[in-house]
């Protein structure tokens, strides 16, 4: 087999045969793009100090909400880094009361074909460009932590995380993939506390199954941040949560529903607070939702349920998303639809007023 040297990302790749294969293009590994652009050491302090923020809501050590926000996809770096600047200005005023992370996806799952994301096809042509597309979303998320935010995204490929995971405070993974063991495995292995979702059918036993799995050490098939195959042996990650979802109809951010899946997180000796969130199943696609589910989920905290940790929102400059074939307007998410700016700089400054008693 012919290896090819990541130097040579810009020439034509050699295939197995020893022909010009254009099927495969060559990247730069994890390392290369680090170096390229690489964290102050004034920001590895930053988010060191925001994941351990995390881990002490997750334990119960700070106090304050978890507010996980911003637009289902990244497609559009200005309109993020606008959102970003609105967002770390609002945090100001509200983050004695709300721990506030802003979410930053470059990698979308699909049901069946679609745009992947910035990571994969950052010219939204079909064509992909992930030399491209991970430069570019390393860069977006460089300069959203260099505002002060504490980063959200989702996992998607374990090759992918290798060029951004040192940037990530929170991470995500999603109902479609908690049950793989490849991503319970890669949980295992990183050093951010990690929400996994619910099933897509509502349950929550996959995510619980995922929880315990992360938890344990693992020896698998990896990739250091040299680009060399190795065995990796995970250290386990501690800090995995649930993520309520709902599922095919059903919600799951009632105080009943919110009480059953403490109780199965409670059998099975895994963290019990659980992140609920506001959009997908639990809104029924109806993005407007949000606000009231955000509401009645703040108001249980209030009551005294304080296994509740927090809540995901999907939100954007512009409500709504892009309707195909019409031309893209600048703040308006091209994946799911969100809250706009207006609505969610008042549903936060709602919450903060309802955490006061």
């Amino acid at each position: 087999m012919t290896t090819t040297s990541a130097n040579t990302a810009n020439s034509a790749p050699v295939s197995a045969n020893g022909s010009n294969d254009p099927a495969i293009r060559p990247l730069p590994t994890p390392a290369e793009l680090k170096q390229q652009l690489p964290l102050s050491d004034d920001l590895v302090v930053q988010i060191e100090q925001q994941r351990q923020q995390l881990k002490d809501a997750l334990s119960g050590q700070d106090s304050r909400l978890v507010i996980i926000t911003g637009p289902c996809s990244v497609h559009d770096e200005d309109a993020v880094l606008d959102y970003g600047q609105r967002l770390a200005t609002l945090n100001q005023q509200l983050s004695d009361r709300l721990l506030i992370v802003m979410r930053a996806y470059v990698e979308k799952p699909r049901t069946n074909v679609g745009w992947k994301g910035l990571a994969y096809d950052p010219d939204r042509n079909g064509k992909g460009d992930m030399h491209k597309g991970l430069e570019r979303s390393r860069r977006v998320m460089l300069r959203l932590a260099q505002l002060g935010l504490p980063i959200a995204t989702e996992a998607l490929s374990p090759l992918t995380m290798l060029y951004l995971d040192d940037l990530v405070s929170w991470t995500a993974v999603g109902a479609r993939t908690a049950e793989s063991q490849v991503h319970r495995e890669m949980v295992s292995h990183l050093p951010m506390p990690v929400g996994i979702k619910n099933g897509t059918d509502g349950s929550v036993t996959t995510a619980v199954n995922a929880m315990i799995s992360a938890r344990h050490s693992h020896h698998t098939l990896g990739m250091d941040c040299h680009g060399q195959i190795a065995m990796l042996d995970t250290p386990g990650n501690p800090d995995t949560h649930l993520v309520l979802r709902g599922g095919r109809g059903i919600t799951n951010y009632d105080a009943d529903s919110i009480a059953s899946a403490v109780a199965q997180l409670q059998q099975t000796e895994c963290n019990t607070r659980v992140l609920v969130d506001c959009s997908h199943d639990n809104a029924c696609k109806q993005h407007e939702r949000q606000m009231d589910i955000a509401r009645e989920v703040t108001q249980q905290r209030v009551d005294g349920n304080d296994r509740i940790l927090g809540l995901m929102l999907e939100s954007f400059l512009v409500a709504g998303k892009h309707i195909a074939g019409q031309p893209l307007e600048y703040g308006v998410s091209i994946t799911d639809p969100c809250l706009g700016w207006e609505q969610t700089e008042e549903l936060l400054l709602s919450i903060h007023n309802q955490l006061a008693g």
